[in-house]
């Protein structure tokens, strides 16, 4: 029977209902930081207005997080429009802030992180409950919500010095629309001394009631300061600190006055990286102001180095050679930023790359014809990046004519070409990598560690999953492209291993990485699943040793995969009348805690190993589908939370 449609199936989201509805297209859902930093960022454009010199972040001992400032205080008079106390606007409308407007100059804040204008009134529509108060003209104005909406109306709770003003948040987060409701201690110390750092003066404090810790930060040097503190101890620097700012003057054509960068540079031989930021947001995806400080960067190296005629014949000079050893921290100011969805993980904003470009390059030519021997290094090491790359390419061009597939450089290849007795070990882990390799059998057997956990690919277009570096490794380890399952024949032609085994530490982050690999086969590499090349190793959790028992007895090591089995070994032992002192317990934290004998002997030999095989039959296809729609789709934390509180009675977890 079909179902019922007309007038009353369409529903109005009113409110903050969209947010409830759908937190992923707002917030991250995987813990309720970002909800946290949409407050802090607020106190943060304070500052970055000049009217704040210190937030303070309190971890209370409830869970609850408070963010408090000594700005200037949210508006607590009647918004002209909305007829209610503009700070209970700020708190229950979405799109509303003092942010916008910022071209016709009558905006509260010329920089700020964005003109979503969602940001605090998403962390109420996702929090239990919200209390708020605000320092501002003499009195003390409190109110406070729960589920986003307001239970005690805005007041005068006191009064204070006409001075002193500011604004307090206290915000529970609501586990519910959360994976975690814990925030984690270094994300949330990492950004508050971003801000430090990037608003020289201004300090940042953190305060944790459950440990009585506190700590604060405050660069008075700036991002030179923090990049100096980051190159402690490192070896290979080339270069001294490059310092710089440059903002746009009245009068310019293309962009508004105050719009700019300010940055510290640093070229160093073990590799680069940094941090950028838009208006003190952290941008942890990159974006286009990144963009524009590689080619400002290049640009700047390239005609240096044709100045000095530093370049041989043949040597091709390229963005990436410049970059790939410099280390820095980017701070973009933007009038108006776009960013790549709420979160604001990458910028979008076309301009910014011309901007940051066009800022960069004028102070960064004057730095090296000022300091050119440190000039010629850098140059140099790009140049040697150079070199370097074309030898490879040609190598690479040089296996891919002779039909030699070029093979990720941490991968530990097998001697055999026999593919179905073949196998490929996905390690997590270098640690564990490295026992693997010294105990596997170099003739079947190639390791590939895996550094962390991998993108969660699930719902990641095919074409763009070759942008996360473990995930290419993988893929082209295996000598396979992305597939529909009606092509996993024609797809596995070029498969290197008949069997591929996941072994990962018998521990929640062990299963976390084994599902994500199990997504990455399952949306984009089917045939393995369907045709049964997919196994998960079964690595033991327990060790039990036996002391010898005379010449006839000699010691003994007996592996327990879990608590039943090592509780069934210490039953037969009792039964063998093995004294209790000769019985020694050990628990494995997780593979890089076993020697390479003892991982052979346990998760890698043939003849003793455990393996757990993985398929995925047509009759179950649909079903798992929505199983792996509900564990790893976005925006699907409460519907997993809820599955996870009804199915969690099923799971035995050591915690």
């Amino acid at each position: 029977m079909a179902s019922r449609y007309d007038e009353r199936s369409i529903r109005v989201l009113k409110g903050l209902e969209p947010v409830k509805e759908r937190p992923g297209m707002y917030t991250r859902t995987d813990t309720p930081l970002h909800i946290i930093q949409e407050v802090i960022d607020n106190a943060a454009d304070e500052a970055l207005a000049g009217a704040a010199s210190c937030i303070t972040v309190t971890l209370h001992a409830d869970r609850s997080v408070s963010v408090e400032d000594d700005g200037r205080g949210i508006p607590v008079g009647p918004h002209p429009e909305e007829k209610v106390p503009t700070v209970e606007v700020v708190f229950t409308r979405l799109h509303a802030g003092g942010k916008f407007d910022k071209k016709a100059g009558g905006a509260a804040y010329a920089f700020s992180g964005g003109l979503h204008g969602v940001g605090v009134s998403v962390t109420n529509a996702l929090s239990k409950r919200l209390e708020v108060r605000v320092k501002r003209e003499g009195a003390l104005w409190s109110l406070a919500f729960e589920d986003g909406f307001p239970v005690e109306k805005l007041k005068k709770a006191g009064s204070v010095p006409a001075r002193q003003t500011g604004t307090w948040v206290r915000a529970w987060p609501d586990a519910k629309y959360f994976d975690s409701d814990r925030i984690r201690r270094p994300e949330l110390e990492h950004l508050l001394r971003a801000k430090a750092v990037l608003l020289p003066g201004l300090a940042m404090r953190l305060v944790d009631e459950a440990t009585g810790e506190s700590k604060e930060w405050k660069y008075e040097g700036g991002m030179a300061a923090y990049l100096q503190e980051s190159l402690a101890g490192e070896e290979g620097v080339v270069s001294s600190i490059i310092v710089g700012q440059s903002y746009v003057a009245e009068g310019d054509a293309q962009f508004a006055t105050g719009e700019g960068a300010a940055w510290a540079l640093c070229w160093v031989e073990g590799g680069g990286g940094g941090e950028s930021y838009v208006n003190l947001i952290p941008t942890v995806e990159g974006g286009t102001h990144e963009s524009g400080l590689k080619s400002g960067v290049f640009e700047s190296i390239r005609e240096f180095c044709l100045h000095h005629e530093l370049l041989t014949r043949g040597v091709n000079l390229q963005t990436e050679d410049v970059w790939k050893n410099l280390r820095f921290v980017l701070s973009a100011r933007l009038l108006d930023p776009q960013f790549q969805g709420q979160t604001k993980a990458k910028l979008n904003s076309r301009d910014a790359v011309k901007l940051v470009a066009s800022r960069l390059k004028d102070p960064l030519d004057a730095w090296l014809n000022q300091h050119v021997d440190e000039g010629r290094r850098i140059a140099e090491l790009a140049i040697k990046a150079a070199v370097a790359r074309q030898k490879a390419g040609k190598a690479a061009e040089k296996r891919r004519s002779s039909g030699v597939a070029v093979l990720p450089g941490k991968l530990t290849d097998c001697e055999s070409e026999e593919v179905a007795r073949n196998e490929l070990f996905l390690v997590e882990g270098d640690s564990a990598g490295g026992s693997a390799r010294q105990g596997r059998d170099r003739h079947f057997q190639a390791i590939l560690p895996l550094r962390g956990k991998i993108l969660n690919t699930f719902e990641v277009d095919p074409t763009q999953i070759y942008a996360n570096n473990e995930v290419h490794d993988i893929a082209v380890a295996l000598g396979i492209e992305p597939h529909a399952l009606a092509d996993a024949g024609k797809a596995l032609a070029g498969l290197r291993y008949g069997k591929v085994i996941i072994m990962a530490d018998a521990d929640v982050d062990g299963s976390h990485i084994q599902t994500l690999l199990l997504a990455l086969f399952f949306r984009h590499f089917p045939g393995l699943l369907a045709n049964g090349h997919v196994f998960v190793a079964q690595p033991p959790l327990y060790c039990v040793k036996v002391d010898a028992q005379g010449k006839s007895r000699p010691e003994r090591r007996l592996y327990a995969l879990d608590e039943a089995e090592r509780d069934a070994i210490l039953l037969k032992l009792a039964d063998e009348k093995v004294r209790e002192s000769a019985i020694h317990v050990g628990r494995f934290k997780g593979l890089g805690e076993m020697n390479p004998e003892e991982l052979r002997e346990t998760t890698m030999n043939p003849d003793t190993r455990r393996l757990l095989p993985l398929t995925v039959s047509a009759e179950v296809l649909a079903d798992t589908h929505k199983v792996f729609t509900l564990l790893m789709g976005k925006g699907e934390a409460a519907s997993r939370r809820s599955w996870m509180e009804e199915r969690g009675n099923l799971v035995e977890a050591d915690i």
